[in-house]
């Protein structure tokens, strides 16, 4: 038994087709196919079920790829062990955000991070919460950026920073003539939201239903700041942004702006990993990079977070 013959295991149990999962592994498809034939004659059993389409495993089978991802997962911590006791940041780093972070922190501190560690090939995706938890139970990513608490028993979470809410209203609002707003005069039927599958949205509703007026009556979702931006300017309603998202506004918008009093409203960012994550060395050069930039941009202490679980967490 060899760990490569356990990658290519791991490889068909996930893609389900020998032919894609030798892609992958960067191996003929003979190759991958008869490594995994003689795993299985040396352990006198059958892993997969190569009648079925697409290509199952088999009751045994399950178990044991439960074991060989224990198994690589712990051959792969000795390359890490090494490369932090030579101070090594380098190789490839699998990078996840989500869309309503996305566009405002990474321009924050790609730069500078790149510039720092030359040797990191580090590789971005915009991914939804769910597809970030799924991808990193498969190391499919080594990391996200992401709105937390998840309450995932698999997932560790270090906190980057609280992003406070600021509201976006139209001259014709109720609230336009207010300098700042407060939680109780939010009414969901006048809140312009993004679509479904965003866990900013839910923070907005999870904000409604605790301090504001709740009513299951939405006007309009979008997919982007940007459209409820342009939709609230046509007075459609108000809305509610992250506070870095109105870094960019421009100098005519910023009479639309209204903050929260005290304590803000807002929403707790974190890096978050699973908990068998090998590349600690590069999670605390992406955090460390990330809280340099971050202390100077947001500076609000007095907030209560809002989460996208639907769960109050106290004032900090």
């Amino acid at each position: 038994m060899t760990i490569t013959q356990l990658k290519y295991v791991l490889a068909v149990a996930e893609h389900q087709n020998f032919t894609i999962a030798s892609e992958h592994c960067f191996v003929t498809q003979p190759t991958l196919s008869m490594q995994i034939q003689k795993l299985e004659e040396e352990l006198n059993t059958q892993i997969f079920n190569r009648k079925k389409k697409p290509i199952q495993l088999t009751e045994i089978g399950n178990k044991i790829i439960e074991q060989a991802k224990i198994i690589v997962d712990e051959s792969n911590r000795i390359t890490d062990i090494v490369d932090q006791q030579k101070g090594y940041i380098g190789g490839d780093f699998r990078l996840g955000i989500i869309p309503t972070i996305m566009p405002t922190l990474l321009p924050l501190f790609l730069k500078s991070f790149i510039k720092k560690y030359p040797k990191v090939n580090l590789k971005i995706e915009e991914l939804t919460t769910e597809d970030i938890v799924k991808k990193l139970a498969d190391g499919h990513i080594d990391v996200a950026i992401a709105a937390t608490p998840l309450e995932n028993e698999a997932i560790k979470e270090r906190i980057l920073y609280y992003e406070p809410f600021v509201g976006f209203v139209p001259t014709e609002h109720r609230l336009f003539s207010n300098s700042k707003i407060e939680v109780d005069d939010l009414n969901i039927e006048d809140i312009l939201l993004l679509e479904d599958g965003h866990c900013f949205k839910e923070s907005i509703l999870n904000l409604c239903s605790t301090f504001g007026k709740a009513n299951q009556s939405f006007q309009l979702h979008s997919g982007s700041f940007n459209t409820l931006i342009k939709l609230s300017k046509e007075g459609l309603g108000m809305t509610l942004l992250p506070y870095l998202q109105t870094l960019d506004t421009s100098q005519e918008d910023k009479k639309y702006l209204r903050e929260f009093n005290e304590p803000v409203p807002a929403r707790e960012v974190s890096l978050i990993y699973h908990k068998s994550q090998l590349k600690i060395q590069l999670i605390e050069a992406l955090k460390n990079a990330i809280d340099g930039i971050i202390r100077g941009v947001i500076a609000f202490n007095d907030v209560k977070i809002i989460s996208p679980i639907q769960q109050k967490r106290g004032v900090l």
